[in-house]
Order: structure tokens, then sequence, then C-alpha cells
């Protein structure tokens, strides 16, 4: 379920009780998409209950259902993805997070901390050579996802995509050069601390004033990562690389940007939200939250 920050039921609040029947069957037929070797012609959403409002998926015609053609092909028909990758759509619904970063070819568009490039090829896929993907990735991020980066990004550069090695207080972005910015399960590690893996403590703020600096006027910034339990902060970012989502919220709405829609897509009431993101029981299927941001001026 998508919601429109400041929206109310009744007044175009977005609902749906059969809420995951309607993701379930967007999964479905991407499968079936996938399997005839096309990229659109899914079949139409299942009709809501009567007095429901329709549910609107970010990428998928509310009308027909069809996923957005420049993110199914981006998903379905990219020849630079990786087994690997493909193998996590499911579990990361990679059709929500594109279709609220709304991005357009010959756009640029920067995956923060953006690990082995999951997200990177995708993107790609959407903004086409005239556009460009930076990869970013600092001293830790690098050094952990060295050995998918160094093949399939430095020492074979590919057009469109930059690879960017920089430190979260200098990232080297260029002014007003961004139509959006990217961060998936890395906006806790801001607030995580431990010298001895090369995570020093992030000056926030002048974190955020960079990314605020980089965008162009109403850029977009979209955040997804691991939900910790409420009222906790940022305290569980140390132990559990998990984020409190208020104080996300309330955490980036501060340093210059304005809540514009979340998203439930990657939301699981089963995970009680107090065990590490690795374990097994929940390694992959963290209850997950999907902010949508977009730079307020000045």
């Amino acid at each position: 379920m998508l919601r429109w920050a400041g929206v109310t039921e009744g007044s175009g609040r977005i609902s749906n009780k059969n809420e995951r029947t309607s993701e379930m069957n967007i999964w479905i037929r991407m499968l079936l998409v996938a399997c005839l070797f096309a990229v659109s012609g899914c079949g139409p959403e299942s009709p809501p209950t009567s007095g429901s409002t329709p549910a609107v998926t970010p990428g998928v015609d509310a009308g027909t259902g069809e996923l957005d053609p420049l993110i199914a092909s981006a998903i379905l028909a990219n020849p630079r993805r990786t087994t690997e990758g493909r193998e996590r759509d499911a579990r990361s619904k990679p059709e929500v997070v594109l279709g609220l970063l709304a991005l357009e070819p010959g756009q640029r568009v920067a995956d923060l901390l953006g690990g082995s490039g999951y997200y990177t090829d995708l993107m790609a896929a959407i903004v086409g050579t005239d556009g460009e993907v930076i990869l970013h990735n600092n001293t830790p991020y690098h050094r952990f996802a060295k050995k998918q980066v160094q093949p399939r990004y430095i020492d074979n550069p590919v057009p469109g995509i930059t690879y960017l090695q920089s430190e979260l207080d200098d990232l080297q972005l260029e002014p007003e050069s961004l139509d959006a910015a990217l961060m998936v399960m890395s906006y806790h590690d801001l607030y995580y601390f431990d010298p001895g893996r090369g995570f020093s403590r992030t000056d926030v703020p002048k974190f955020f004033a960079q990314v605020h600096a980089a965008l162009k006027p109403g850029g977009r910034l979209v955040i997804v990562d691991h939900s910790a339990k409420a009222g906790t902060g940022s305290a569980a970012a140390q132990h559990l690389h998990r984020i409190d989502e208020a104080f996300a919220i309330q955490d980036i709405e501060s340093n210059g940007f304005r809540l514009v829609a979340t998203s439930d897509a990657l939301r699981n009431p089963d995970d009680n939200r107090q065990k590490l993101v690795f374990d097994s029981e929940f390694r992959g299927k963290t209850d997950r939250f999907i902010l949508l941001f977009e730079k307020v001026p000045g």
C-alpha cells in the first residue's frame, strides 16, 4: 500500500483490504511475463472490494495492472542483471522502489552506499546511456562488495554507470547534478560505529547537506531500511542494523527534505523487529519501510 504524506482516510488516502492479494497478483503477472520474454501486457488488477479505494502500486498502471514498460524492461529484460539479482527480486519488490523514484531516460541518479549494484543495474536500464547512475560506496562498503564491483564496474566500465568510492564526509557529488538518490538498507549505517571495521562516526547533517546540495530542485530521495521497534530512535542501528521509522522521517526532514509518500510493500508483521537482520529467521524478510522524500529549497 502506498500512502501520500498528509493525505487522510476519506480524502484520497490509498487503501485496499485486498492489498496483499494485489501485490501477489503483480508478482505472478511479472513471472508469467518473464516466461514469455515480454516486458508488459500483464492482466488487470482484481476488482477492489466494494466501498474500498483501489490500491496503487508505484510502477504499475492503476487501470490495467501493467508494469510501466521502462520498469518492466529494466527488471525482466535486462542483460546486465545477475542470477543473484533476479533471485532477490521477489523479496525486494524493485518495481515499487523504481516506481517511487520515477526515473526517466537521460536522468542522473546516485545509488548511495549501493553495495554490489543490485539497484544500479536496474536504474541504468531506465536512464540509459544518455543518463548516468553513480554507484557509490565508502571504504567499508567497497571492501565488502569488492569481489562483485571490481570485475563488473571498475575493471570493465559500463556506459551510463560511474563507480564512485568516496567517504561520507566528502561524497564528491557535483552541485544540483542529480535528479534522484537512493539508499537501500544503508541509512542505518550512518548511525553505526565500528572503527575496527572502518565505520567512523558520521556527521549525519553534513552527509545529508551534501545529498541535498547534489540534488536538483525537486529532486527525489528514496530510503528503504530495516525497521526497529518504535521509540528506539537510532539505537538499534548499532547492534541490530535496524532503525526506527519515525526517527528516520524526523531525521531526514530536519535535514532539508519533505516526506512525500510511504509504501508498505516490504512490511512483515511477523518480524518482531528485535532480532539482528542477519538472523536466519528473518534474513531477507525483515519488516522494512520505504520512504519517498523531496528536496526542500533552501
